[in-house]
């Protein structure tokens, strides 16, 4: 099958490019990065409002552009390309969750403004079982970690356990404001400075359930399913990105009187990067026109995308560093950047093992 984007799609890329390329350079990174809000409000108020790209995939109804995750993992993508330091990711996810649960006077309340979405807590996996954090009476109580700018955000849906009213164990979606009492919230020190995530403590924090009582279990699923293809297309951009700098950088190192692109164990690399981005891509392409058009194997395709998407950001992260030789370990280079980011990334919205695992069982399903 041969895969092509459409001319709108490619001035939407062109878009995008022409943006994070003047509003994202390394240098802002690297600023962005040391600061507590892990943002410029400036350019965030250019991408969402003048651009409106935070309302990528939110119906015109709710106030968004209309489009679909397919034009959404174009530009997570570019995002990705350039490491932008904003809230993007936190954003579209909670976007996703509100689309996937609200009612639709919740719906025409909160798109397409900024949130965040909190399911991971202490231990276990991206899935329902591992939910502890309770609520009861509409108040919450428990821990949430790994939030994604969950210190900035204007409101936060928190995946919980609750109660039904005939004693019955269920999932549900609740709504807390960003300053709401009891409410305590610490940016935690990770491995990658370019994304901030937080621990999100509820002390009797009052909240207001979303979508009404039912168990929203599938619904939780199906909203990280769509939070896994989003990052499996925001990795590919910075592997696609250190393919580029490690071809560059082989063609202008110059060893033993030859560019170091031109010795065959480099050639050998390189080609191997270059299958490993292309596959990842093929995989996380997919994916997204799935979930642009409803596809039953939604499911099986975003688990083989983010783990493809995992396993060749790595290797390319790797081998990046190695091309480079020692000034690939040097603070001063750039490609520690990606790096970090590849690993965060890696595990974050379940790691490669953890996908291979649900690919196997929804397969099977």
């Amino acid at each position: 099958m041969q895969f092509t984007f459409n001319e709108e799609q490619d001035q939407l890329r062109a878009t995008a490019q022409k943006f994070l390329a003047d509003k994202s350079p390394t240098v802002e990174v690297r600023r962005l990065m040391e600061t507590h809000q892990g943002y410029d409000p400036i350019v965030w108020a250019q991408l969402s409002i003048e651009l409106g790209f935070t309302a990528t995939h939110i119906p015109e109804t709710y106030g968004g552009l209309g489009l679909s995750h397919a034009e959404l993992g174009i530009l997570f993508e570019e995002m990705g390309r350039t490491l932008l330091c904003a809230p993007f990711l936190a954003t579209a996810i909670a976007a996703t969750a509100i689309m996937n649960v609200g009612t639709e006077s919740e719906k025409s309340e909160l798109l397409p403004d900024i949130g965040t979405l909190a399911v991971f807590e202490t231990f276990g996996a991206w899935d329902a079982d591992s939910i502890e954090l309770t609520a009861k009476n509409d108040r919450l109580k428990g821990v949430k970690r790994y939030v994604l700018d969950g210190h900035i955000a204007d409101f936060i849906i928190v995946v919980a356990r609750t109660t039904t009213s005939d004693g019955i164990d269920s999932i549900g979606f609740f709504l807390v404001d960003g300053d709401a009492p009891g409410l305590n919230r610490r940016v935690l020190n990770t491995i990658d400075s370019t994304r901030k995530l937080t621990q999100l403590e509820f002390v009797d924090v009052a909240a207001r359930r979303l979508g009404g009582n039912d168990d929203q279990s599938a619904k939780l699923a199906d909203t990280l399913d769509l939070a896994a293809i989003a990052l499996a297309n925001e990795m590919v951009g910075g592997a696609q990105h250190l393919v580029d700098e490690t071809i560059k950088y082989a063609a202008e190192r110059i060893q033993f009187g030859r560019a170091i692109g031109s010795f065959q164990a480099i050639k050998h690399k390189c080609a191997d990067m270059l299958l490993d981005v292309e596959m990842a891509k093929s995989a996380a392409y997919y994916a997204a026109t799935a979930a642009a058009s409803s596809d039953p194997e939604l499911p099986v395709l975003a688990s083989l995308a983010k783990a493809a998407a995992s396993e060749a950001y790595m290797r390319i992260a790797a081998e990046c560093i190695q091309i480079h030789g020692g000034v690939g370990f040097t603070w001063d280079n750039d490609t520690h950047l990606w790096f970090k980011r590849a690993k965060s990334s890696e595990v974050f919205f379940g790691d490669p093992s953890h996908h291979k695992e649900q690919l196997v069982t929804r397969w099977r399903h």
